[in-house]
């Protein structure tokens, strides 16, 4: 295999295997939900900490790992980054509570924020601008089709083995990406030394601590002073993360400052976290509506959901060669709004009684509209980027983007357990007058205070633990069960539509906010004078 070293197809195809593993984990997770919560007696907020403890982590640390891939090497970071994310995926899978799975998930998110940010610089770095396009097309590509088969793959392993599957698949994959990084990659040139701005670091994480918690945390303490309190810390830590950036700009800063002139990198940087919202935010309640309302089972939700993978996947390397020809402006804006389309179309529709068929058409639509987002998006956003920033392009475009994920995770979790709290309410009052009264109150408190200690979303549940009376009839007990599950489910339909709104407005503000972007002039592959690619020794 060493006779591919430095060949920038094989080391693309490198590269591309351990992105993809990567961003796997940010939704295979989400197909598995149910059945961890069941198998791990775990609340619906603990299982969003098994989300975002891995995409803080990654989030907050991807600048750091660019920066520290300049001074130690792409390549080695690159190949830490993967043993580490592989090691902690086999202690994901053996994990015998919810706390072991949250710290292991952490871990796993180190080693990502550690490979991460090395695939794109050192695509820059190995390409030169006129076929930089097309390669990072491919990568946009993967990260499109990656985000969205993990519910495919994810159901798959769940249905047939275990949760803890989604978490072992990793470790096939991540020994072969270590088999070819170690021969194919290009080694480290060294050079000048790099300082790391510690402070900034202390102040990013901070800041982006205090705002996931209190939005993941926010519903379970009723939104009390100490909720609010962390948001307003999180918003005056970040800001003052941006002051102190600014007085960092002739000192190394952890975002340089120069690469937000480039009007599209900023602005697609910005679309990126967008399309983060967007989509991590859409599956998570989609899959939970699949296996717990309509009673899927999880390899058939995720086959239900295939179509967003197939339809990105054919279609992604097209619009990233197009992309590369005529530019990617309005390819990404149909993509983007396709999206949405799509999504707006499967929440008008969902129902209680829906059957699998019912979904293929709006997510068809919504895969075309995949497919058109992630190639052109990582082109024109990387098109003018020089070599010697690649590193802060690629940790500062992949943060704000995980940031997104973020804040979309613990921002759509907090609209949905705020919406489940009021409809399950609300359909347990509407439904208890059926029962004898002296069993009523217990219903109704059951579902009134579901928020309180954790809503149950898993296979199967209810929502709450219905308090009843001891001593009441069998056919007394067995219609409170019937019209609790009926109470879940009508209660998660409706809370589910106004969740959606979130995401799908997002998606529609991304493609508006895409008109914006400089258009590129026919003939014109990139910014030639950007650079030469920077010189890796093979």
């Amino acid at each position: 295999m060493s006779r591919w070293r430095g060949n920038p197809w094989a080391i693309l195809l490198t590269l591309s295997l351990g992105f993809f593993m990567t961003l796997l984990d940010l939704t295979i997770v989400n197909i598995a939900i149910p059945s961890m919560i069941d198998k791990l007696d775990a609340s619906l907020d603990q299982v969003l900490w098994v989300s975002n403890a891995y995409i803080l982590v990654l989030a907050v640390l991807l600048i750091t790992a660019g920066r520290l891939g300049d001074l130690w090497g792409k390549k080695n970071l690159f190949i830490a980054g993967v043993a580490l994310f592989t090691l902690s995926s086999l202690v994901c899978g053996l994990a015998q509570d919810p706390t072991q799975l949250i710290a292991a998930r952490a871990v796993q998110g180190l080693g990502a924020a550690l490979l991460m940010p090395q695939t794109m610089s050192i695509l820059i770095a190995v390409f030169p601008p006129e076929r930089r396009g097309t390669a990072l097309g491919i990568w946009g590509a993967v990260a499109g089709v990656s985000t969205i088969a993990g519910p495919t793959l994810g159901g798959l392993l769940v249905t047939h083995l275990d949760w803890r599957w989604i978490f072992f698949v990793n470790l096939p994959i991540g020994a072969i990406v270590l088999a070819m990084a170690v021969p194919i990659l290009p080694g480290h040139t060294g050079g000048v030394r790099h300082r790391f701005d510690v402070l900034g670091v202390l102040l990013a994480s901070a800041g982006l601590f205090c705002l996931t918690f209190a939005l993941t945390e926010g519903q379970k303490y009723e939104w009390n002073a100490t909720i609010w309190g962390l948001i307003a810390a999180g918003v005056v830590l970040l800001v003052v993360f941006a002051v102190q950036q600014r007085t960092r700009q002739d000192s190394e800063p952890l975002v340089p400052f120069s690469l937000l002139k480039d009007r599209n990198f900023t602005i697609l940087s910005l679309v990126g976290a967008a399309v983060s919202i967007g989509m991590v935010g859409m599956i998570f309640p989609l899959t939970i509506y699949m296996q717990s309302v309509l009673g899927f089972s999880a390899l058939k939700a995720g086959l239900v959901l295939a179509p967003i993978s197939i339809m990105s996947m054919f279609l992604a390397p097209v619009a990233g060669r197009l992309s590369d020809r005529i530019g990617g402006k309005y390819i990404l804006m149909a993509g983007l709004a396709l999206y949405g389309i799509g999504m707006l179309w499967l929440a008008a529709i969902a129902q209680v009684g829906s059957d699998w068929p019912t979904f293929i058409a709006p997510l068809t639509v919504a895969g075309i509209g995949v497919g058109g987002v992630f190639a052109p998006m990582a082109t024109e956003a990387t098109r003018n980027v020089p070599p010697r920033l690649a590193g802060a392009a690629s940790g500062v475009n992949n943060t704000v983007r995980q940031v997104g994920s973020v804040l979309g995770t613990a921002a759509v979790g907090a609209i949905l357990q705020n919406q489940l709290s009021s409809s399950l309410r609300d359909e347990a009052t509407n439904r208890a007058s059926t029962l004898p009264e002296n069993v009523r109150p217990g219903f109704v408190d059951g579902f009134a205070n579901a928020a309180k200690g954790g809503l149950e979303v898993g296979a199967g549940q209810t929502g709450a633990k219905e308090q009843l009376p001891p001593g009441i009839p069998p056919a007394v007990a067995n219609r409170v069960h019937e019209l609790a599950s009926q109470v879940f489910s009508h209660g998660f339909v409706h809370a589910m539509k106004p969740t959606m709104a979130l995401p799908i407005a997002v998606m529609f503000l991304s493609a508006a906010a895409c008109l914006t972007l400089k258009g590129r002039k026919a003939g014109a592959p990139g910014d030639v004078k950007a650079a030469e690619p920077e010189r890796v020794t093979t």
